[in-house]
């Protein structure tokens, strides 16, 4: 989730890392057991000026399957479910308002299932984990490929912007 952020103007920084559970500063390894409550998440500091939460919200969607209860293509699990943390009454307001329209959409056969949640605490990943796909580049593009991912995403929204 780091890179299609990444690269927007406006976007100040993206931290991989972990939020909505009840362990502090938890590890990878605690986070995948799925026994700590947390998600794998990322934490974007953005300029609103620049790049608006409804942008942020429309990336968002074009990356993962809003449809999929169980984690994200080969990656399973409830560590790798989706959800939308908001932060105060109008990150949920318009992060509702995105989620109702992408259900109406069609664009989806199944229903949109991404939770919409109140922020937690959140923990920034070990330092392998940020910026993955700069550190390892061929292995994220296989990955990304192989998973299922990158044409899910063509079926669902063409071409990448």
């Amino acid at each position: 989730m780091v890179k299609p952020f990444d690269e927007q103007p406006g976007i100040i920084s993206v931290v991989s890392g972990y939020t909505g559970g009840t362990v502090e500063n938890p590890t990878y390894q605690q986070v995948c057991t799925d026994t700590t409550g947390h998600y794998e998440a990322v934490q974007i500091t953005f300029d609103p000026e620049v790049f608006p939460y409804e942008k942020l919200l429309e990336l968002f969607w074009q990356q993962i399957d809003p449809t999929d209860q169980g984690g994200q293509f080969y990656d399973r699990g409830q560590s790798y479910q989706t959800a939308i943390f908001y932060h105060n009454d109008e990150q949920k307001r318009l992060a509702e308002e995105s989620r109702e329209l992408l259900a109406a959409s069609g664009r989806f056969n199944k229903p949109v299932v991404t939770p919409i949640l109140p922020a937690k605490t959140f923990y920034p990943a070990e330092e392998y984990h940020q910026h993955y796909y700069k550190k390892n580049p061929a292995h994220y593009e296989r990955y990304r490929i192989g998973s299922g991912r990158a044409g899910f995403i063509q079926q669902h929204w063409g071409e990448q912007k």
